[in-house]
């Protein structure tokens, strides 16, 4: 066998450990859109991984030991950047068509796609820790140290693909580009460590590029072909996000800001009017609080219900606490955001962090950062709302969206978060967006919790009344409070 350079293997193992953890957050980002982001999602994800991973380690040791040489492994990774490069195209084959056909089903459509899409490249990368073990311990004839070397340098390289692929990579490149670059770098790896390099072997090598890049625009196509109705695909930090132009009826045109699988915003094109009819429901402060001046909103999305407020109510302040900075961008350059508006403060941070340490209190405190049935779980608990109770002035109401069922297996988001808002507040309120929905299936609700006894605005009484009338009175709730050691919803 040709003699293995000096730092070959080490080389070879750092950088398919650090792949390795790119495919994990590339995987979660993928099929976000699709199936959500949940606890169960992730779950899923890294389970499948981590099955293939352990086949790949299994198999891998048992080629090892069959005497294989650089060239197989070099092939391994061959094999592994195409089938990496392929993923844009199953998106759309596999995971967009499961999704379509089983939308009640994610979780399986989660396991299946991740299976397919990245169970067997994560396979693929597996089994070069073992063969590099082995191919090095023909040198050193030390196992344990070669072992313990090898592992030790394919987890740092892990560590570095974390890192470097969550506050670099996906942030700056975004995902899709990741696919490209990771096939590319895989295939320079397989050629760098490929021996006796012959004229078949290089044009092999450049119909493989080539191929991978024909492939990365084939997944393109199909991705548009199959949503024409999305105007950007755009990855950030904390999030997928699609910018959609959907036609309502036959005229009413609206353009929309998807965040996983939850329409997060939508405006009216010509009129410049929200298009979600639950987040009338947050003028409900002004009737709850005839006094109410200042507002503080939780979750800013494409801004559509503070640019509302700012028209509708001239003389009142609100400030917006929005995690992903990208958010207000897209905002401002798509859904024509003011960020200049002096009534409009923005803080770039978590809900729950702003509400643990601000000093500001305010009047009304609105929370529409939950994606539909997911919620990040530390805005639900009972911690959560005696902090937003601290924020809220002596006579204040807070208005969170909700997405559940009334009734049923989906039921559990309402009741849990009823329960909670009864044990906090002094008076709490319920309200259905929609009347005729069946109630096992999902829908806006609209939770008030109210602290002391501020002052009803009975003048404009009539103003408030469509709303007001959906009430759902007498409700009963059964279920034990939310805490931060038990939050048995969101993500």
């Amino acid at each position: 066998m040709k003699k293995i350079k000096s730092y070959q293997l080490e080389i070879t193992v750092f950088i398919c450990g650090a792949m390795t953890m790119i495919l994990e957050l590339v995987a979660a980002r993928v099929l976000s859109p699709y199936v959500g982001s949940s606890n169960l999602i992730w779950t899923s994800i890294i389970g499948i991984m981590l099955i293939c991973m352990s086949l790949g380690y299994l198999i891998g040791g048992k080629l090892a030991d069959k005497e294989q040489n650089i060239k197989d492994l070099s092939q391994f990774i061959w094999i592994t950047a195409i089938a990496i490069s392929i993923i844009p195209i199953l998106e759309t084959v596999i995971v967009n068509g499961l999704a379509t056909i089983w939308s009640e089903q994610l979780i399986a459509v989660a396991i299946i796609s991740s299976t397919f899409l990245f169970g067997i490249p994560s396979f693929m990368l597996a089994t070069v820790s073992p063969i590099c073990v082995k191919l090095k311990n023909n040198e050193q004839m030390q196992v344990g140290t070669v072992s313990g070397k090898i592992s030790s340098i394919s987890t740092i390289g892990s560590i570095f693909g974390t890192f470097f692929a969550g506050f670099i990579l996906i942030p700056q490149i975004g995902v899709s580009n990741i696919i490209l670059g990771s096939g590319i770098l895989l295939l320079i790896l397989a050629i760098s460590i490929y021996p006796n390099k012959t004229v078949k072997s290089i044009l092999f090598a450049i119909a493989t590029l080539i191929a991978i890049i024909v492939f990365t625009f084939i997944g393109k196509y199909l991705f548009k072909n199959t949503h024409p109705d999305i105007i950007k695909d755009i990855d950030t930090e904390y999030s997928r996000m699609w910018i959609k132009n959907i036609t309502v009826g036959e005229n009413t045109n609206y353009k929309t800001l998807q965040v996983d699988t939850g329409l997060e915003s939508y405006i009216n094109e010509k009129t410049g009017e929200m298009g979600a009819k639950y987040l009338t429901y947050y003028d409900l402060f002004s009737y709850y609080n005839k006094n109410a001046i200042n507002t503080l909103m939780i979750g800013g999305a494409a801004y559509t219900y503070p640019k509302h407020y700012l028209k509708k109510y001239k003389d009142n302040n609100i400030d917006v606490v929005e995690i992903d900075p990208e958010m207000t961008k897209i905002a401002q350059e798509e859904f024509d955001l003011d960020t200049k508006n002096p009534k409009l403060n923005i803080y770039h941070q978590d809900g729950r962090s702003y509400l643990n340490y601000s000093e500001k209190t305010y009047d009304t405190i609105l929370i529409d950062a939950f994606k539909g049935l997911n919620a990040p779980f530390e805005l639900t608990t009972y911690e959560a709302m005696s902090k937003v109770k601290a924020r809220l002035n002596k006579n204040g109401v807070v208005i969170t969206n909700i997405i559940s069922a009334l009734e049923g297996e989906k039921a559990k988001f309402i009741e849990y978060e009823y329960a909670t808002y009864k044990a906090v507040f002094d008076d709490v309120k319920l309200y259905k967006v929609r009347n005729n929905v069946d109630k096992a299936e999902t829908q806006n609700f609209i939770l008030v919790g109210i602290k002391g006894n501020p002052e009803i605005n009975e003048e404009n009484q009539t103003e408030y009344e469509d709303l007001l009338n959906t009430e759902i009175e007498n409700y009963i709730s059964d279920k034990n409070i939310v805490t931060d050691d038990f939050a048995p919803i969101g993500n």
